[in-house]
């Protein structure tokens, strides 16, 4: 497992979601001019999905996960937060609501993806740096209790998101530990990253096929996530209007 000590939260930070971020033409240009390798999914035994936060799965791997199901690959997805501190400022009870709102839309999304109901830990939304270690030994647990040594894909540890860096760390050590393939998903990088930037190891930038129906398939999914790209109460959605279709646009990369 590739070691990185390097944190991108600043750069996120620096272009907040009010900015729109480096646009999907942009990077389909970079991506068509230098092509990413191939990822195998054939080589896949099984797929361990690790999510921060509920939609992560679907938004980052959504198409690999339909495509690795219906090759009767086992994949599992873990939950690592309920969600609930989406709204910044809500109140307990709302964050109760929101937790519940969005492990429904998780169940709804993975059963169109195919993967039986997801594994949540219930880590704390937010403050899941605290819980590393605790996510780590966690993930070590899952990783063992697998017949086939399965593979493990995390988001990336230079995402820029607190959550989704500490989960990235986690699921280092946990696959360093259990000699596990690890494979690192972004999400926020396409945010506020640009082509060719140093801080990502395109070097190891693996693409997932894309068949249409697997695309189609993802669409479904990250469609019930209603209460992160919908507005609500007068609010804006949590998630802006243009991060799904440039997350479409830009298809599945890992880094392995």
């Amino acid at each position: 497992v590739k070691t990185l000590s390097t944190s991108n939260c600043a750069r996120f930070a620096a272009k907040p979601l009010t900015h729109s971020g480096t646009p999907a033409p942009v990077w389909l240009t970079a991506l068509n001019d230098q092509p990413v390798a191939p990822l195998d999914l054939t080589e896949c035994p099984g797929l361990v999905v690790v999510a921060p936060h509920p939609d992560d799965e679907t938004l980052g791997l959504g198409a690999t996960i339909a495509q690795l199901v219906a090759a009767d690959v086992d994949v599992q997805v873990v939950s690592v937060s309920d969600g609930g501190a989406a709204h910044p400022g809500a109140t307990p009870l709302d964050q109760k609501r929101m937790e519940a709102t969005r492990q429904h839309e998780l169940r709804r999304a993975t059963s169109i993806l195919g993967v039986s109901p997801p594994v949540s830990l219930g880590l704390p939304d937010g403050q899941l740096a605290d819980y590393e270690d605790k996510l780590t030994d966690l993930l070590v647990e899952i990783l063992d209790r697998a017949d086939v040594r399965p593979w493990c894909a995390a988001t990336w540890r230079g995402d820029g998101h607190p959550d989704h860096e500490a989960v990235g760390r986690a699921a280092a050590t946990a696959c360093a530990r259990t000699d596990t393939v690890l494979l690192e998903y972004p999400i926020w990088m396409w945010h506020w990253a640009i082509p060719h930037d140093p801080a990502v190891p395109w070097d190891r930038a693996r693409s997932s096929p894309m068949p249409d129906w697997a695309v189609v398939r993802k669409r479904r999914a990250a469609q019930c996530f209603r209460s992160q790209f919908e507005s609500s109460a007068g609010s804006p959605p949590v998630l802006p209007t243009y991060v799904l279709p440039r997350l479409m646009a830009v298809g599945e990369v890992t880094f392995r």
